[in-house]
C-alpha cells in the first residue's frame, strides 16, 4: 500500500435521499415522444423498451443495493491540482504488489472496471500466482461520476487528466513506480502517461491503439476524416463501413462540434439521459442485438445513476471537444512516441472492414499505428466489444498480466 495512502480518510459513496427522491420525480413527470414508426430502431432508441427501463428505475431499481456493492471497496475523494478526483481502491494481496492506475472511457463509469479489480488484487483466491498482485486504483475521470462537478476546469481533456494522474500517483499516493491500463478515452490518457511519463511506468495496457493526435485537426468529429468511400469495394466491405459509420457519426459529431447544447436536455431529464447513454451501450458492445446480454437492467441503472446523481453528463460529453479544441503537443520528439512497454487488447466486434479477426494484429503491426507504441504485447479476441473489462473481463486479465510479466 501506498504510505500517504493510510493517511487519506476513507470516503463512502452516499447518494442522498433527496437525489433519489427528485429523480424519482423527474422520470414519473416524463414527457414522452410518440416514436412512431420505429419499431425497427431505425430512428434511435424504441420508446417501449425504454419506458419499461424507466419504470424499472422509478419503482424497482434499488440503488441502495448497488451501492453496497460499490462500498465494499475503499473510496477517496483528493484535490490534485485543484481538480476533485474520486478514486476506488483495493489493496493487493501478495508480497509486493505492483501499483496500477485504471481509466475509463464514455459513457463508462469507474465501475466498468469492478469485474476486474478483485483478480488484478488478489491472484490467488482466483488460482493465480500472488507475486502478480496489483494495488488497484480505480478513478473517476475528471467531469464523471463522483469525480464531478468541475465547475472551473471546463477545459479538461485528455493529456490533461494524465497530468492529473501522474500527480496522484507519485505525489498523493506517493508510488515511484507504477503501471497504468485504459479503454476508450482511457486508452488515450494512458497512452499520454507512457509517452510522457515512461521512466516512471513498469508498462501500460489499453484497448484499441489509437494515435495521440486522434482528435487533432478539423474534422475530429469525422470518423472518415472527410475522405469519400472508395469506389467498387466488396459488398461486404461497404457494409461494414456503413456500418461503423452510424455506430459512431452522431456521437463524435455531438460530442466534439456541440456537447453543450445537447447537456441541457439530457441534465434536465434522466430518460434523455438514459437513451443517449443506453444507445451507445446497445450499439457498442458485443451484445447481439440485446443489450442485456452484456448489461443486465441493475447493472444499466447503477451506471445512469452515477452520471445522473453528479450532473456529470455535460462535462463527461466535453472531454471530446476538448480533445479537438486543446490539441495534443508532443512532449518528446523520441520514436516510438509511446515508449513505456504497451501491451494491446483488440476484440473482434471493432474489427475494420474487410478485416477477420485472425489477421487482427497483423493489420495493426503492419499498420501506421504500431510504429508509435513500443507495443510488446498485442492480442486479439473474438468475442467482446467496446466494454472490454466489462465484457471479457477473464481475458483482460490475462492480457495484462502477459504484459507485465517481467516487468515489475
Amino acid at each position: 500500500m501506498a504510505e500517504r495512502l493510510i493517511n487519506l480518510e476513507p470516503h463512502p459513496i452516499e447518494i442522498p435521499d433527496a437525489a433519489l427522491a427528485d429523480l424519482r420525480h423527474r422520470l414519473k413527470a416524463t414527457r414522452w415522444p410518440m416514436d412512431v414508426g420505429n419499431d425497427d430502431g431505425y430512428y434511435g432508441v424504441r420508446r417501449k423498451e425504454l419506458q419499461q427501463l424507466a419504470e424499472y428505475w422509478m419503482d424497482g431499481f434499488d440503488w441502495r443495493h448497488a451501492e453496497k456493492a460499490i462500498n465494499a471497496y475503499r473510496h477517496y475523494t483528493v484535490k490534485v491540482d485543484g481538480v476533485p478526483v474520486h478514486f476506488m481502491y483495493k489493496a493487493g494481496a501478495g508480497p509486493n504488489p505492483t501499483p496500477l492506475i485504471l481509466s475509463h472511457g464514455w459513457p463508462w463509469t469507474f465501475w466498468h472496471w469492478s469485474k476486474v479489480v478483485d483478480p488484478l488484487a488478489d491472484p490467488a483466491a482466483f488460482g493465480g500466482d500472488p507475486a502478480e498482485a496489483f494495488d488497484v486504483i480505480v478513478p473517476s475521470l475528471p467531469g464523471f461520476g463522483f469525480s464531478a462537478p468541475l465547475p472551473d476546469h471546463p477545459d479538461m481533456n485528455f493529456w490533461k487528466i494524465a497530468d492529473l494522474w501522474h500527480k496522484l500517483m507519485t505525489e498523493t499516493l506517493g508510488y515511484t513506480k507504477y503501471a497504468a491500463a485504459g479503454c476508450d478515452v482511457g486508452a488515450l490518457v494512458t497512452g499520454q502517461l507512457g509517452h510522457k511519463y515512461p521512466e516512471h511506468l513498469y508498462a501500460i495496457h489499453i484497448g484499441s491503439a489509437q494515435k495521440l493526435t486522434l482528435f487533432n485537426g478539423d474534422r475530429a468529429w469525422d470518423l472518415s476524416g472527410g475522405r469519400p468511400i472508395p469506389d467498387h469495394l466488396p459488398e461486404a466491405d461497404l457494409k461494414r463501413i456503413l456500418e461503423l459509420d452510424r455506430r459512431f457519426a452522431s456521437h463524435l459529431a455531438v460530442h466534439v462540434l456541440d456537447p453543450g447544447t445537447l447537456a441541457y436536455g439530457l441534465s434536465d431529464s434522466p430518460v434523455g439521459m438514459l437513451a443517449w447513454i443506453l444507445e451507445r451501450w446497445s450499439r457498442w458492445s458485443d451484445s447481439r442485438g440485446d443489450v442485456e446480454n452484456v448489461f443486465s437492467k441493475d447493472d444499466i441503472l447503477t451506471h445512469a445513476t452515477i452520471f445522473w446523481a453528479n450532473n456529470a453528463i455535460e462535462t463527461s460529453m466535453r472531454i471530446y471537444a476538448n480533445n479537438n479544441r486543446y490539441p495534443w503537443k508532443p512532449s518528446h520528439d523520441r520514436w516510438p512516441v509511446i515508449q513505456a512497454p504497451t501491451g494491446v487488447t483488440f476484440v473482434g466486434y471493432e474489427n475494420p472492414p474487410g478485416i477477420a479477426t485472425d489477421a487482427r494484429v497483423q493489420n495493426f503491426l503492419e499498420g501506421d499505428r504500431a510504429a508509435w507504441y513500443n507495443h510488446v504485447n498485442v492480442t486479439v479476441h473474438e468475442h467482446g466489444g467496446h466494454f472490454i473489462p466489462w465484457e471479457i473481463p477473464e481475458q483482460w486479465v490475462a492480457d495484462l498480466r502477459r504484459t507485465l510479466q517481467g516487468r515489475r
